[in-house]
């Protein structure tokens, strides 16, 4: 019998063969990849003859391509449609893949072999990429130990196995939690519930069996029922339940394995020579040092707290006029907020729905993609892993581009968010080869599906990264795509948020979902006048979650995170009525991987410098300048990782920004 993962994809544009793969392959499939990828490292670090770029390097590029393909479906599946088997494979696969990494980071030959390069560099004749390449290769191998020998060595890989089971675990308390809890409503409980909400709520109900509308924990749900229940207590119970994830005692409690992550990652950080997790992490992104992300933080901070409280003694004046004394509560704000926005915005959350179709908002990222960037797209049937996805390819002038799969709609079996992945990323060594680029969200599902005016920016963020993706011309996958600074990669994605708001998009795009019309101009206009409303809280919400990861990881690590995160909150003074983004028992952009530890100001930093970049576009010839796009393309999206941030981005803009543009855009100046 032969494995499907491990076979020749022999499907259209060698897509995994979904429709092949079943649960009790991955385990051997695995095995036999390590075995593989193990086997072709060795060959490397053994070898006799001096060390060139080709023989280590490049050799490195083309190792590991079975294990690539068995985990771009595992962890596909495993994030977007997981199950008992899948999660506890994941538990099985976490130390065996931190053991791998760990193996190779201690072939001392080998780091002997990317070392003597390194001395040599100047010397090889290599191309700014193959020079970044190395570069890369060389730092990697010295911030995972390469350099450690003895007890050192063995301590790092034991820390490295640890961390990585407590991240599955943290990702998997938080699914459970947010699996194992709904509210099923009573018809008495529908009050102020607009039409939208009660579709998505009974198609939820119907998902678990039962017979009515329930609230779970999606986003797409709770989000709207704190905006238009009329239920306090409602309210406050199905707020709580939703910030007490990965809070709530026994097995899928995330407090303790947040306490001893922090721990785990500045000991490590101290065996690598650093004072802290916080800069050794730092190192490598363009913000540089804990100081300069404090900085950019703190300037942020203080005018979005001081509108956050001018917006809170108007909405606490609202609740007193509705006849409940005592002070705003966090179960408050969105259901005030919404009411304040409908009377100063004239602008109501269930009247403007209608028009934010998800297939017309997925038209609409692909009409401004071709536009920016001459990208076309048709529907293709290829295996997929789940009904809900679609799949087009993307083709420019005739010419292939890229496969790009949509997963939209929410349920149980999917962790919570959005993000974006590449099933395989372009590359031309060692040969040719076309993204598949993933984006999955979390919409309610619908008939037709509608989606808020945040769920349309999602839409729209995640495909900035996808562009990313699509659009990379590098030669070495390792620096393709997304693969890129932390405190950078949210560039592309925020950016191409900008254009969900210019007129001309939501005037052709947002058509009504029963009558096929457009929206109204002065229904627009609100929409658009409406774009910066209750920014200090959300700005507050996130600099908050950005403020405690950056002291998590600063100094000494706290004996209770939960006790650190209480002292930074204090310490700013964050007011009472709103909470962290994401508290840390459900901080999984911190805690289900280091992916974002120490880095989750990055999406602020990005958003300096996407504030910044579409002002370029208006500064030309407006949102569709083809010169603007075409340096986009030119300077960022195809670059990858091939060059430093900063560099990008000068070659873009011809210098950096400054903090003004941020505020301005989310009008936070006076």
């Amino acid at each position: 019998m032969t494995n499907p993962l491990l076979d020749v994809w022999d499907t259209r544009f060698s897509i995994a063969p979904f429709d092949r793969v079943d649960d009790t392959d991955f385990a051997p499939a695995l095995d036999t990849a390590l075995t593989l990828a193990r086997a072709e490292v060795a060959a490397i670090a053994e070898a006799t003859e001096p060390a060139t770029f080709a023989n280590t390097i490049e050799a490195l590029e083309a190792s590991g391509k079975a294990l690539d393909k068995v985990l771009s479906v595992f962890f596909t599946v495993a994030g977007a449609d997981s199950n008992p088997e899948r999660q506890a494979l994941q538990r099985d696969f976490s130390p065996k893949l931190a053991a791998y990494s760990s193996w190779i980071y201690a072939q001392k030959p080998l780091f002997a072999r990317i070392e003597a390069l390194w001395e040599q560099r100047e010397g090889l004749d290599l191309s700014d990429e193959q020079a970044r390449v190395l570069m890369l290769t060389h730092r990697s191998f010295r911030r995972h130990g390469a350099a450690l020998s003895g007890p050192d060595e063995a301590r790092m890989q034991a820390i490295m196995a640890r961390l990585a089971e407590l991240g599955t675990k943290f990702t998997q308390n938080l699914l459970a939690d947010e699996a194992g809890w709904h509210m099923e409503l009573a018809e008495s409980d529908l009050d102020g519930l607009p039409d939208f909400l009660l579709r998505n709520a009974r198609q939820a109900g119907d998902e678990k069996g039962l017979n009515g509308p329930v609230i779970t924990l999606s986003r797409s749900l709770i989000v709207p029922f704190l905006q238009f229940s009329v239920r306090r207590d409602l309210r406050e119970q199905a707020f709580n339940a939703w910030t007490s994830r990965g809070a709530n005692g026994g097995e899928t409690d995330n407090r303790q394995i947040a306490t001893e992550t922090l721990a785990l990652r500045q000991e490590r950080a101290q065996l690598l020579g650093y004072d802290s997790f916080a800069d050794f992490k730092l190192e490598t992104e363009m913000a540089k040092t804990p100081d300069a992300v404090r900085d950019l933080l703190m300037q942020v901070w203080t005018p979005a707290k001081a509108q956050a409280e001018r917006d809170a003694e108007v909405l606490t004046g609202m609740m007193h006029s509705d006849g409940i004394n005592g002070d705003l509560a966090p179960w408050d704000w969105r259901y005030y907020a919404e009411k304040r926005r409908q009377v100063e915005h004239d602008l109501d959350e269930a009247e403007l729905k209608p028009y934010f179709q998800l297939d017309r908002m997925i038209e609409a990222v692909f009409a401004c993609a071709h536009r920016l960037f001459g990208l076309e797209f048709k529907p293709v049937d290829v295996p997929l892993y789940h009904p809900d996805c679609r799949a087009w390819e993307v083709t420019r002038k005739g010419e292939h581009v890229a496969v790009f799969i949509g997963d939209y709609f929410a349920r149980a079996s999917k962790r919570s968010g959005a993000w974006c992945s590449a099933m395989r990323g372009q590359a031309k060594f060692p040969e040719k080869q076309g993204p598949v680029v993933i984006n999955v969200c979390n919409f309610a599902k619908g008939d037709p599906a509608l989606l808020s005016y945040d769920d349309a920016r999602t839409l729209f963020h995640e495909f900035g990264h996808a562009l990313h993706q699509m659009l990379s011309d590098v030669t070495y996958e390792s620096v393709s795509g997304t693969s890129v600074a932390r405190d950078f990669v949210e560039l592309p994605s925020q950016l191409y948020e900008h254009w969900l708001e210019v007129p001309e998009v939501l005037g052709e795009f947002a058509t009504h979902s029963e009558t096929g019309e457009p929206m109204p101009k002065a229904l627009l206009q609100k929409v658009l006048d409406a774009a910066t409303f209750d920014m200090g809280f959300q700005t507050v919400e996130y600099v908050a979650s950005a403020l405690v990861d950056l002291s998590f990881h600063e100094g000494a690590a706290p004996d209770d995170a939960m006790a650190r995160q209480a002292e930074v909150l204090a310490g700013i003074g964050m007011p009472d009525a709103i909470t962290m983004r994401h508290a840390t028992p459900q901080f999984a952009h911190v805690f289900a991987g280091d992916g974002y530890s120490s880095g989750y100001y990055s999406y602020m930093w990005s958003e300096v410098m996407d504030a910044d970049a579409f002002a370029s576009f208006e500064e030309a010839g407006g949102a569709f300048d083809p010169e603007r796009a075409k340096a986009l393309e030119d300077t960022i999206l195809s670059r990858g990782g091939s060059a430093d941030a900063e560099e990008l981005y000068l070659a873009f803009r011809g210098r950096l920004p400054g903090v003004d543009a941020l505020l301005k855009g989310r009008g936070l100046t006076v």
